[in-house]
């Protein structure tokens, strides 16, 4: 992303928090794009986007006091609308047409709020990927969804989930189990127009450790197939299935076969950092807390080797000689999204102006 001084996506939905992050009438500051944002639930239920500086002096309005729908900035008073538009000034008559912050349209949808940092009149949230297993009660996530934030760009991520052959080697005791799984070489890749699908047996080979930590009786060796979904700017879906070894996929026996699902949503906080939301469910033993307590306890383990080496990329990247990666075979999923991704970037250049957009309170 280096030959871009603005690399971002601004045409699309970010996932921005999930909902348990926002209490009763609760307050949230974060920053999205480079753009520092509040989200607050107002009186009525409903959350509402605005830029996160007061128009006055630039006051963090996340230090201020919602008031049914409206949030008022603790500074020196001045109350704004859910549009962003000022309504109030103590002591003050005369409100102005620029006395106001941005607003961005905002949904609650499947446990996570999303952001819409572009052109409002293109936000659709029938355009939103919900997943469904957060909101199936066959599937068991954490009991609070969790959050990660990220000292690197968020596409390095894209391309860490983008090529599994790293779970050998950076997880080999907890997320992966063997280092032969490093050796398959034909994951089958379908390339998408907003993605790719890709799905990676690993037949005949050692239970992953997080897998035999909760199901202590398995056998010595089973099957694995990971299916995994990635849709720009950084949707992340994977079903995981745990089978015996020998097992058709296509027959409908279910026997000693275990299942997950996973969702992981990257939101660039600036070019360098990122908001990292993720949960993992499963669908046996759903009764049970401490399956899925050992489940999270697990992945965070292996996102967290995960983090300290794609933070220490990170800082290697950004070097200032030039870099020039050679690729692998097993580059084939990474490459496809990162042209997906720079055409539709190349698109919206032309056509908006918001990679010019300085970061400020201008009105986009």
């Amino acid at each position: 992303m280096s030959n871009h001084s603005n690399p971002f996506l601004y045409n699309c939905w970010y996932a921005a928090a999930w909902s348990h992050e926002l209490v009763e009438t609760g307050k949230l500051a974060r920053m999205y794009l480079e753009i520092p944002i509040v989200i607050y639930r107002g009186e009525s239920g409903k959350c509402f986007a605005l830029d996160d500086r007061c128009c006055h002096r630039g006051a963090p309005l996340s230090l201020g006091r919602v008031e049914k729908d409206c949030i008022r900035c603790m500074y020196h008073g001045i109350k704004y609308d859910t549009d962003g538009k000022v309504i109030e000034i103590p002591g003050q008559d005369f409100i102005g047409p620029n006395h106001k912050v941005q607003s961005f349209p905002i949904v609650e949808k499947g446990n996570l709020l999303w952001i819409w940092m572009g052109d409002p009149k293109l936000a659709d949230p029938s355009d939103i990927h919900d997943y469904g297993p957060l909101s199936d009660a066959a599937w068991k996530g954490f009991e609070k969804e969790a959050y990660l934030h990220y000292e690197a760009n968020w596409m390095l991520i894209a391309d860490n989930l983008a090529d599994f052959s790293h779970l050998a080697f950076v997880h080999t005791n907890t997320l992966g189990g063997s280092e032969d799984y490093a050796f398959i070489t034909h994951p089958e890749v379908e390339k998408l127009e907003n993605g790719f699908k890709l799905v990676r047996w690993n037949k005949n080979d050692s239970p992953a450790p997080y897998h035999a930590k909760i199901n202590p009786d398995l056998p010595d060796k089973l099957d694995r197939c990971n299916s995994v979904q990635m849709i720009v700017p950084g949707t992340f879906f994977m079903s995981t299935i745990m089978a015996p070894v020998g097992w058709d996929p296509k027959g409908k026996n279910l026997d000693g076969v275990k299942q997950y699902r996973n969702c992981q949503y990257m939101t660039p906080e600036t070019k360098s950092t990122t908001h990292f939301f993720w949960n993992y469910l499963h669908n046996y033993r759903t009764d049970d807390p401490a399956v899925s307590k050992s489940l999270k306890e697990s992945l965070l383990e292996g996102f967290m080797e995960d983090k300290e080496i794609i933070e220490a990329q990170q800082k290697m990247l950004e070097n200032k000689d030039r870099f020039n990666s050679r690729g692998m075979k097993g580059d084939e999923a990474l490459i496809h999204f990162r042209k997906v991704y720079t055409a539709l970037l190349n698109h919206e250049r032309k056509n908006f102006n918001f990679h010019e957009r300085q970061v400020g309170n201008s009105i986009i």
